[in-house]
């Protein structure tokens, strides 16, 4: 069977509907853009971008809180979002090794775009997960070229998901994982969009849930072998960016971010000891915040919007069900994959998945 997405599958999560395009990118304003890497035997990772509007974060910041369910990995620059409230770089995705170099590049290529003499200061957010099996991951291959190829590619249209950008080195539940992408369309809260994108490398196989459906328990390793012969079961991560364009303010922002976990755990993940789950979650509703630039101009009050808390809980709703379907899109789309040392990691069998749905 062709690779799917999981509604394709038939396989619908939760009661609200989905965006057209089912996406991150269904909130307006927001881009993505991968670069992927698969060069010979050994290389298999590649960066994501993630634009959160049209504009530029750096001049024009966006309200934003995160949240921690276990910290066995790096999102950076999440002290000044949690001291200031506001995003004001894009995101850069890819393997735990390249992080610095994304990090630079993105300072690297605003730079570049400024044609002022003010000083420039920057703090990029940059998520990580681990591909060191399928990925010679040492080798630091990921370069500044390929984060400007990623910025260079980013828009709106609805996103490649598996085996891509940062995701193409990963797995998860003991299948092939990588990027994956769901949104909601929240007509409770005045039909605010809820996108969100993951990066899934996390989970043991035995915990896979589907709808509720033991998938990971009816798949066994005699059936689809499980890499996790040489590496440590739970040894793994899972990076989860939530977008909407809901006016929230930053602590609202932050229960957002938190709600992404229960959307992990109903796929089966719990936050192992050794997993890295970091969340952000930003909003677009509230544009024109001031830059915090030194010396940038700003009125010294700035009116607000702000969702009623009253109407916060369906968003609460849409993060989880969109994060459980992302992660179900990442599994769904994912191809098997052969990489560093002889490594396989094997894709979800989507015939075998839709009879243990079907037959529930």
């Amino acid at each position: 069977m062709d690779r799917a997405r999981a509604r394709d599958l038939g396989i619908v999560v939760g009661k609200l509907p989905p965006g057209e395009k089912n996406g991150i990118t269904d909130v307006a304003g927001v881009r993505a853009g991968h670069t992927t890497l698969v060069e010979g035997d050994n290389v298999r990772t590649g960066v994501t971008v993630v634009l959160p509007h049209e504009g530029s974060p750096w001049d024009e910041p966006l309200f934003a809180g995160a949240h921690r369910l276990n910290g066995n990995g790096e999102l950076t620059g999440l002290e000044w979002i949690r001291e200031s409230g506001m995003l004001c770089s894009p995101v850069g995705l890819t393997n735990t090794h390249s992080v610095g170099v994304v990090r630079d590049a993105l300072i690297s290529a605003e730079i570049d775009l400024r044609e002022d003499e003010r000083e420039f200061w920057s703090l990029p957010v940059v998520g990580e997960t681990w591909d060191g099996l399928l990925n010679d991951i040492n080798g630091m291959h990921v370069k500044p070229e390929h984060v400007r190829a990623a910025l260079d590619a980013a828009s709106d249209r609805p996103m490649e998901e598996g085996n891509v950008g940062g995701g193409t080195g990963m797995i998860c539940h003991g299948f092939k994982g990588g990027i994956g992408t769901a949104s909601r369309v929240v007509a409770e809260a005045g039909g605010a969009v809820v996108g969100v994108l993951v990066q899934a490398n996390h989970g043991r196989r035995e915990r896979l849930r589907v709808n509720g459906v033991p998938v990971g328990e009816a798949i066994p390793v005699s059936e689809v072998p499980d890499p996790h012969g040489r590496v440590p079961p739970a040894a793994g991560s899972i990076i989860v960016l939530v977008a909407t364009d809901a006016p929230l303010l930053p602590v609202q922002c932050e229960r957002l971010a938190q709600r992404a976990g229960l959307g992990i755990a109903r796929v089966g993940g719990v936050g192992e000891n050794s997993s890295g789950d970091l969340f952000l979650a930003f909003s677009s509703g509230n544009r024109g915040l001031p830059s915090a630039d030194y010396g940038s101009e700003a009125p010294l009050t700035i009116p607000l919007e702000m969702l009623a808390n009253n109407y916060i809980t369906p968003l609460f709703d849409a993060v989880v069900e969109a994060t459980e379907e992302a992660i179900l899109n990442a599994l769904c789309a994912a191809e098997t994959m052969s990489g560093a040392n002889g490594s396989t990691v094997y894709e979800l069998p989507l015939e075998r998945l839709t009879e243990l749905v079907a037959s529930a």
